[in-house]
C-alpha cells in the first residue's frame, strides 16, 4: 500500500487547485440561492436574483467558453 496514496508535489498542487475552485463554486452558488429565495419572498421579478452580484458571477462563468470560442477558438 505504500504506492497507492504517494502522490508527487504537482498532483498534490493540482488537487489543491481542484478543491479551492469546488469551494469558491458552493459558495457562490449557496450565495446564489439566497438571492433567489429572497427575490421569492419579496415577490420580485424572476430575473432579479440573475442581476445581483452572484447572478452576475455565474453568467460570466457559464458564458467563459462562449467568449472564448467566439475570440480565440476559431
Amino acid at each position: 500500500m505504500q504506492g497507492y496514496f504517494r502522490m508527487d508535489g504537482l498532483s498534490w498542487l493540482t488537487l489543491v487547485k481542484y478543491a479551492g475552485v469546488l469551494i469558491a463554486a458552493i459558495i457562490v452558488g449557496n450565495w446564489f440561492l439566497a438571492e433567489v429565495k429572497k427575490a421569492g419572498r419579496k415577490q420580485q421579478p424572476w430575473y432579479k436574483p440573475y442581476l445581483s452580484l452572484p447572478g452576475l458571477i455565474i453568467m460570466a462563468a457559464l458564458s467563459l467558453p462562449l467568449i472564448y470560442y467566439l475570440l480565440i477558438g476559431r
